[in-house]
């Protein structure tokens, strides 16, 4: 009996030591930032010397910044399209920014719908368990549509619909989930240009009560407050800061009063007219500086901070219209071209990545990478056997580990702009633009690593890479679904 005992007990305490069996780690959660028209240069971490951007910059500061990370388009809705579904521009549905519709509300259509059936990063995410959010600007299809939110991932979504009614910060409505959600403002057209000399009250007709930005910002940290600790999240917060129209509330713009020397804009060049542009364009950048903070903050707040990884990009290049200078804020940070361009300042685009314990703080990727690869990387983060032909998955490079994948070549075209196309080919680039006017222009050919501004036009040089350049670009390039969109092989007359 007493052996008996003595073999119980022993057993009993040999269990004690054998490991237990634990529950399957979590997958981390994924905070996707877009902001809307941000140039390369236009933060502090890197370069910008006239706009605050203190949380954007202590981001990159405890987290990586990638130096060579790029846009899918060089515009909103195919840039939207190729994150989304990790697809570069020679395969993607959307190509370009094909607007429905017109700017009154009675007449909202929105642009090109997404097909239903597209797989999208939020698919994948919300079968692998998460839960998922999109608010802010959409762009690639109404409610009623294939496009809406609700049919491509997302559990719940707030925000515009249509980019054109997203040219105003102080619109009538948002939507949420297929519905309209009305704010306090009165409707006016945003592209009214008023007389020069114009007194205050013509510029104060461009001013509501609502501010989109900041009930768009409520949703998104509502979704995090509510949203359970058990399971995963996934939240897409595309901004529309700062694309113009220039639209800030007046208590913002009291941090940049009299930095700058002003010139009223009068809406001459499309958007909403405002005294002192600079000044507003500054404060609506920082005002979205302060989103990325409030957004961390509750992270942190979550107690989920380990293991949550927030990223921050832009959607293309900085613009040239509605009453916004870049060469005064060095916007593109030097390079060629701006938004609708496929010169580096319309496509290579600022990215942050941060993961408290995950991403070495003050590091710096030279990674090509760019929103193709987000399909792929979400889905390793979430352990999903899916991946995209078009992308790589950058998950070694963000933790540290060997064994990163590169692309063999990059590539974009642009249908909208009379026709361009570009293809990198590790230091090596080449573009071709006016395609629709002259279908047999040479390629230019640059070296961005001697030549990042593209100034030095080598293709008359090195006859052999242009040739490797044009090979690939045939194999890279598939025929759009519609007829705008084929402008390098049309097998029609124009």
């Amino acid at each position: 009996m007493r052996y008996s005992i003595l073999t119980l007990l022993f057993g009993l305490l040999l269990l004690g030591c054998q490991p237990t069996e634990q529950s399957p780690k979590q997958s981390p959660n994924i905070i996707y930032i877009l902001a809307d028209d941000l140039g390369y240069g236009e933060l502090g971490a890197y370069g910008q010397e006239k706009i605050k951007t203190p949380n954007l910059d202590r981001l990159a500061a405890e987290g990586m910044r990638f130096t060579q990370h790029y846009t899918g388009a060089p515009v909103c809705a195919p840039s939207r399209y190729m994150f989304l579904t990790g697809t570069h521009a020679g395969h993607a549905y959307i190509r370009g920014n094909y607007e429905l519709g017109q700017f009154e509300d009675e007449n909202e259509g929105g642009q090109m719908p997404i097909p239903e059936t597209t797989p999208t990063l939020a698919k994948m995410l919300k079968k692998a368990g998460y839960q998922t959010a999109m608010v802010g600007k959409w762009g690639l299809g109404m409610n009623g549509t294939t496009g809406s939110p609700l049919l491509q991932g997302f559990d719940y979504y707030y925000g515009y619909l249509d980019q054109k009614q997203a040219h105003n910060y102080y619109p009538t409505h948002l939507w949420e989930n297929d519905e309209p959600a009305q704010l306090n403002n009165d409707y006016f057209l945003v592209h009214s240009p008023i007389e020069k000399g114009s007194g205050q009250d013509a510029f104060d007709q461009f001013k509501g009560d609502d501010y989109a930005p900041d009930r768009m910002l409520g949703k998104a940290l509502h979704f995090l407050d509510t949203t359970t600790v058990k399971k995963p999240l996934f939240l897409y917060y595309p901004s529309p800061i700062p694309h113009v129209s220039i639209q800030v509330p007046d208590s913002l713009l009291q941090q940049y009063e009299g930095q700058f020397e002003e010139s009223p804009y009068y809406g001459n060049k499309g958007y909403t007219a405002h005294q002192t542009p600079r000044a507003a364009y500054a404060a609506m950048i920082t005002h979205l500086d302060t989103e990325v903070g409030k957004i961390w903050d509750a992270v942190k707040a979550r107690g989920q901070e380990d293991n949550t990884l927030i990223l921050f990009t832009s959607d293309n290049g900085p613009t040239f219209a509605g009453g916004v200078e870049a060469d005064y804020f060095n916007s593109a940070a030097g390079f060629r071209g701006l938004k609708m361009d496929v010169y580096e300042g319309g496509i290579r685009i600022p990215f942050i990545a941060y993961w408290k314990g995950k991403i070495q703080p003050g590091s710096v990727s030279e990674l090509v990478s760019g929103h193709w690869d987000m399909y792929n990387t979400f889905a390793e983060l979430s352990g999903q056997n899916q991946s995209s032909p078009d992308g790589i998955s950058i998950v070694p490079e963000l933790l540290g580990k060997k064994g990163q994948q590169q692309h063999e070549y990059i590539y974009f075209e642009y249908p909208e702009k009379r026709g361009q196309i570009a293809l990198r080919m590790g230091d090596w680039k080449g573009v071709k633009v006016e395609m629709k006017t002259n279908p047999n222009v040479a390629w230019e050919l640059y070296n961005l690593k001697e030549d990042p501004e593209e100034q030095n036009n080598l293709a008359g040089q090195h006859p052999e890479i242009v040739g490797q350049i044009d090979s690939i670009q045939r194999i890279a390039h598939r025929h759009p679904h519609i007829r705008e969109w084929e402008f390098i092989d049309p097998k029609y007359k124009r």
